[in-house]
Parts: structure tokens; sequence; C-alpha cells
């Protein structure tokens, strides 16, 4: 496709982006993207010639970003700063470096929380995973990806843990983090200071020592 083409594409998906997190899934039909975007239907379908391949097209880009954003923040330590930690109490100074590194992380994951938008957006991408098992499909992929990603960040920093803690550590802190966002973003509660310190600390518990 050319550079013309693929600037369309990306504007028509962010046409379609928009009406998800300002109408919902519901609304995410193949005229109103057209109409959105200010389009005749045929050329979306010129694109796009299905609304599965749209919706396809509009979660493959999100879940793209999020992996991402994700990458540096779940990079492998640099052992010059950032040594593995160990439950010897010799080892403590490496031990600080990785609460360090796991708070950074952790504060990073909880600030795009802050972003109403992006929460919206995945509020919704999960709405469409319920209702459809192809989109279901791709979005399990992005999580298994994403726990992958964080146990090899915890077994990068603790060598000493057996797989199966680090597996098991890495699937809570996923739930826990996810999880949060509903509540901290206003959809499902009221974030409160009291209840952030607690999470951010449950949260550094299990990746740290």
């Amino acid at each position: 496709m050319s550079g013309k083409g693929e600037q369309r594409r990306a504007e028509l998906l962010d046409a379609a982006e928009d009406l998800l997190v300002t109408a919902g899934g519901t609304e995410l039909s193949m005229r109103a993207v057209a109409a959105a975007a200010g389009v005749r239907l045929g050329h979306l379908q010129y694109y796009f010639p299905t609304h599965a391949a749209l919706v396809a097209a509009v979660l493959g880009r999100v879940l793209t970003r999020s992996a991402e954003r994700l990458a540096p923040l779940l990079a492998p330590a640099d052992p010059a700063t950032d040594p593995p930690a160990t439950a010897d109490p010799a080892g403590a100074g490496a031990a600080e470096a990785a609460d360090r590194t796991a708070q950074a992380l952790i504060s990073a994951l909880l600030a795009e929380q802050e972003d109403a938008r992006l929460v919206r957006l995945f509020a919704e991408v999960w709405a469409f995973a319920a209702r459809d098992e192809a989109v279901a499909d791709a979005v399990r992929a992005f999580y298994a990806d994403y726990r992958a990603r964080i146990a090899a960040f915890l077994a990068d920093r603790r060598p000493d843990l057996p797989d199966a803690v680090v597996q098991g550590r890495a699937q809570v802190f996923l739930m826990l983090v996810e999880g949060a966002s509903l509540f901290r973003s206003g959809l499902a509660g009221v974030r409160e200071p009291a209840a952030d310190e607690e999470l951010l600390r449950t949260a550094r518990s299990l990746l740290a020592p």
C-alpha cells in the first residue's frame, strides 16, 4: 500500500476509534464510521471490506500500541545499574535496585490509567471480547504476551524464584493492575489516595524482593 493509502487507512481507523470511545461498540457500524470519516461507504469498504475486518484492524492497532508502550518498561535489567536481587541479606543493594525498578514500572502503568480515553477504549475492547470470540482470542493473546513480559521482568531480577512462583506472581500482578483501571478511572468506583498507596504496595510486593 502506498504512503498515501497508509495515511488514509490510518485516518479511517482514527475515525473508528473515536466512534468506539465516544459512542461505544454497539454504534461501530460501517455506515457510522464512513459518516464520521466523511467518506462514502464504498471508500471505507475499499480498505476494510467487512465489519469484522474493520473491528480487527482497530483492535490490532490498539493492542499493538499498548505492547509498544510496555516494551521499554519491561526491558531486561542492565547489570551495571540494576543487578539481580536475591533473598540473601548480602544482596541488599541489588534488592533496593530491583524495588526501585519495580516501583518505576508500576507507577508508569498506573499513570496510563489517568488517560480516560485509553481506559474507555479498553473497556470497549473488553466488551467486544465478551461478544465476539475472534476478538476474545486477540485479547487473550495480548494478555498472554503481557504476562510473559512481566514474568520475564521478574525472573530477570529474581533468578532465585521457581518458575511456578514467577508465573503466579505475574498473573496476579496483571489481574491487580488491569482490574484497578476500572476503579481508578471512575468506571466502577472512586479513586482514593489510601487505596492507591495500598495498590502500589501490593503490586510492588509481587515484583520486588
